[in-house]
């Protein structure tokens, strides 16, 4: 895959990311997304402690008592497993198990019918779970497994991410780097519906302006963005 790419991201959405992040302001009408540095090894390694310590702190202090409890609300609300996996597109596209918290009934539609805000699949409990972004807490274990980051582009399913490939050129580039549990675009309360262009197109060139910009430090403002987009 060629590191060249050549997208526009507009001065107003710059300066809306900028206003939260304190990010250098463009100096022209549009923002070139260019060169895309290379992820050297040492990037990686320091990325990877960073997930890791992440997740490990979870389970400490969270996940080891939150996690039985969400899984006797769901198997009090309906039938069946505690949760959920599907394929999603990760690193360099290839494709992986991403889990969640079972928040529909059981159904054979869900590796590629995506559900909607009203979906008759949704449980009363997944409501809230989704709403809160509680169901989306399962992918810590993707992050130790290692097929997914605390902070990336969000990875969707393979027939999601394969129509979006067809009318937003350079679309895969979001696959240069590990999927996250968040990413830019979720920070900004871009969450759930990914059907809508406009919407999925700003994504996308958050996701790029993310892969350019990528440091601990930018993770860091961006899982707190995620924290208090969702509380607040």
């Amino acid at each position: 895959m060629s590191n060249q790419v050549k997208e526009n991201i507009s001065e107003e959405n710059i300066s809306e990311v900028s206003l939260t992040l304190n990010l250098p302001k463009n100096k022209s009408k549009f923002i070139e997304v260019v060169d895309l540095p290379t992820i050297n090894g040492s990037n990686l390694i320091g990325k990877r402690i960073f997930d890791l310590i992440g997740a490990i702190s979870f389970f400490i202090l969270w996940g080891w008592w939150f996690f039985p409890l969400i899984a006797i609300l769901i198997k009090l609300d309906s039938k069946g497993p505690v949760f959920f996996k599907q394929k999603r597109n990760g690193l360099n596209n290839s494709t992986f198990y991403c889990y969640k918290f079972r928040s529909m009934v059981i159904n054979k539609e869900a590796d590629f019918k995506k559900a909607s805000e009203d979906d008759p699949r949704i449980t009363k409990v997944g409501k809230f779970i989704r709403k809160t972004c509680i169901d989306e807490l399962p992918q810590f274990f993707n992050v130790l497994y290692g097929n997914m980051s605390l902070v990336g582009p969000r990875p969707l399913i393979p027939a999601q991410n394969k129509q979006n490939s067809t009318f937003i050129e350079g679309y895969n580039y979001r696959h240069l780097v590990k999927p996250g549990l968040t990413g830019l675009a979720q920070a900004k309360g871009y969450r759930g519906d990914t059907e809508i262009p406009n919407s999925t197109y700003f994504r996308f060139k958050l996701d790029l302006y993310y892969i350019k910009n990528r440091s601990g430090l930018f993770d860091l403002k961006i899982l707190w963005m995620t924290f208090k987009s969702i509380l607040f």
